[in-house]
């Protein structure tokens, strides 16, 4: 078969047309932004899918991940407010939110946001003391987020986080920091021994003054009721007294005898448990104190009378002393 001038035409017009289809659709992934630019100049931006461009007059000009991204700050020494020099190393989180002005805002996007970065890790670590910076690592993620995301912000990129992953010291300075930490502990050891002795004291001296209180407490109450015990020993006897004066008032021989025996033997009693007695005289017979009572008895009956008859008392009775039988009559009877 021979083709002629007009069908090669008519191929060569075909072929064409499919080339232009293909040079305008465009194909765009998710998570990705295409600029268009018309002879040059920023047109539209592409959203995910199939799309289509003039052939020829417009083209891509940037091809923008709009996924949120990692940025690794390099390792950089930083010097603190104090002196002190320090190495620390960060990770930054952004994210493209305008492809227009990521693309044509800012040349060299990832470098801009790392410089931005690390100047102001710089910033913001060495306005703060060493102690301050190795304990407020959440401060100064916060102050640097705000700086940065503020800064990138007419680039149309929102940076979601940053983290400071690791502040290391120089090894003398942690060597003078761990000195000082182990003093410091061992300050706070002896502040709580010196507190817990003082407390034990202190509860020992309580429980003392709370001993001596119930003690005193108790004595007083020991006294109390010895002098109580006196006073009813003593209300007793001076009843008793009362009674047998009473009695004897009434002519009453045989109180007499009690109350003149009672004594007697009391007497006896306290003569024999003397420390200071040391030979004692007592009748050889039990009779003999009974003698004795009976004469007391014949006193008795000599003062008051036989019960009967109204005691007779003149100047002769009144004179006339009995004689007693001492314990040495009672010997030779």
């Amino acid at each position: 078969m021979e083709f002629t001038g007009f069908d090669i035409v008519v191929i060569a017009v075909v072929v064409l047309v499919i080339l232009v289809l293909f040079a305008g659709i465009k194909t765009v992934p998710q998570g990705f932004r295409y600029t268009i630019e018309r002879f040059g100049r920023y047109t539209r931006t592409l959203e995910p899918g199939l799309n289509l461009i003039v052939p020829f007059i417009e083209r891509i000009g940037s091809k923008l991940n709009v996924m949120e991204q990692v940025l690794d700050v390099p390792t950089q020494e930083v010097i603190t407010k104090d002196n002190a020099s320090v190495a620390a190393d960060a990770v930054a989180f952004y994210q493209i939110l305008n492809a227009a002005q990521a693309a044509y805002q800012v040349a060299n996007l990832e470098n801009a946001i790392l410089n931005l970065t690390m100047t102001n890790i710089r910033s913001v670590m060495g306005s703060m003391d060493l102690d301050e910076l190795l304990s407020n690592r959440e401060t100064i993620n916060d102050r640097l987020l705000h700086v940065v995301d503020d800064a990138v912000g007419p680039w149309g990129i929102k940076v979601t986080r940053i983290e400071i992953k690791d502040i290391r010291p120089p090894v003398d300075l942690v060597d003078a920091m761990a000195r000082q930490m182990k003093a410091e502990r061992e300050k706070r050891a002896q502040v709580l021994e010196a507190e817990g002795m003082r407390n034990a004291q202190i509860l020992k001296a309580e429980g003392a003054k709370q001993a001596a209180i119930l003690q005193a407490e108790g004595q007083r109450e020991a006294a109390f009721r010895d002098a109580e015990a006196r006073e009813r020993l003593a209300e007793a006897e001076a009843k008793a007294t009362r009674m047998v004066s009473e009695a004897i008032a009434a002519g009453d021989v045989q109180a007499i005898n009690y109350f003149v025996a009672q004594k007697y033997t009391e007497a006896l009693a306290s003569v024999g448990s003397a420390p200071n007695s040391k030979v004692v005289l007592m009748p050889m017979e039990a009779s003999s104190l009974i003698g004795s009572l009976g004469g007391i008895g014949a006193i008795a009956k000599e003062v008051f009378g036989d019960g009967s008859s109204p005691p007779q008392r003149n100047r002769n009775s009144a004179r006339t002393t009995p004689q007693v039988p001492s314990s040495t009559q009672s010997q030779e009877s």
